[in-house]
């Protein structure tokens, strides 16, 4: 922990790592949070270096912070807390990072549940927060919020948990992007195998999650299961991104289980559609969550995004990039290691 951290008076000293939409989203966060100051940038592509943070998330003014390629540039601004958001773990730069003194809380997947990484993964990590005297914590909306914080406020309600089903909606049809909506994602083809990449990603990223989740309320899971299906188009269809002919791909769905004692106790669905108008019936909801608790004190709970669908690619990088910031003062706070939701107190600095 830093000194100014112990003091509870200076600013938090913030690195920026990466600028896509959630790393830009995040430079935003920090320049207007009362408690951090952003003293670092790093960015992937070298037409970037040199830029001012502000310009490069399109604020409109300079912030003072230039960005740099150099992971030895962030090392020296001696940061409090590097929010690590770039496409795939490095775990050297993740290492390097955390023995310099430089606390990381990330949207990478990796470090939501310490039990589930690789063991020799896990020592080296913890080996460089004991060195650096600094801790690590992943986050965001999904996997996160959704699968870690709001579980763990839902069963303070509950005596008995049978199962805690999530499902995540997604309407693609706003989408104008048809690389992604037809080559990438499979949108309007006849449906065939499933990606298993696919499916192994959202595995990877929500089995961890669930497994944190289940092992803090005393129900550790004992193996997962993760499925991919299509849902088919009845008719024609056009969205921004092109149109999908009938008999074609419009939906896709992604289930991963976690079983306890061979009973699905855990469970993440994502959903995700360019139509509704689904040869299956699959009770396709507006973008979302659905999140159902089986057990003494049954719940169903519903959470919408009350937004245009013009405005919600201004607004959803939000749900990831806020969960990260809000996460710094406890994570740098925090004992050296691999910090977990179900450890931490996060409450967000709202003024």
């Amino acid at each position: 922990m830093s000194q100014a951290a112990k003091a509870g008076a200076a600013k938090l000293r913030i690195a920026q790592w990466a600028t896509g939409n959630i790393g830009t989203h995040a430079i935003k966060a920090v320049g207007e949070h009362p408690q951090m100051e952003l003293v670092g940038l790093w960015v992937h592509s070298e037409d970037k270096v040199g830029r001012d943070a502000g310009e490069l998330a399109g604020l409109g003014r300079e912030l003072g912070v230039k960005a740099t390629h150099s992971l030895e540039d962030i090392v020296a601004l001696k940061p409090d807390c590097v929010l690590y958001m770039p496409a795939y773990l490095n775990l050297d730069e993740v290492c390097r990072l955390l023995e310099s003194g430089a606390n990381i809380v990330t949207s990478v997947v990796e470090f939501h549940d310490p039990e589930s990484l690789d063991p020799q993964v896990r020592a080296r990590v913890e080996d460089a927060c004991r060195r650096g005297g600094t801790s690590i914590h992943s986050t965001g909306s999904s996997p996160g919020f959704i699968s870690e914080v709001l579980p763990f406020a839902l069963t303070t309600l509950i005596r008995r948990l049978d199962s805690y089903t999530i499902d995540e909606f997604a309407d693609m049809t706003s989408r104008d992007s048809p690389q992604m909506i037809f080559d990438v994602l499979g949108y309007g083809k006849k449906p065939g195998a499933f990606d298993e990449r696919q499916i192994a990603h959202i595995r990877q990223s929500f089995g961890q999650s669930l497994s944190h989740t289940a092992r803090a309320l005393g129900m550790p899971l004992d193996r997962f299961e993760a499925s991919g299906e299509f849902g088919v188009t009845r008719g024609r269809v056009e969205i921004a991104a092109g149109v999908l002919e009938p008999g074609t791909v419009g939906a896709l769905r992604i289930t991963v289980v976690g079983y306890r004692n061979d009973k699905p106790v855990m469970r993440f669905r994502a959903n995700w559609y360019c139509t509704k108008d689904l040869e299956q019936d699959w009770d396709l909801r507006d973008t979302g969550w659905r999140v159902q608790v089986e057990g003494d004190t049954p719940l169903d709970i519903s959470i919408a995004f009350p937004c245009s669908a013009e405005d919600y690619p201004k607004i959803s990088p939000g749900f990831t990039a806020h969960p990260v910031v809000n996460a710094a003062p406890a994570v740098v706070a925090a004992q050296p290691g691999i910090r977990t939701a179900a450890e931490l107190r996060i409450l967000p600095v709202l003024g």
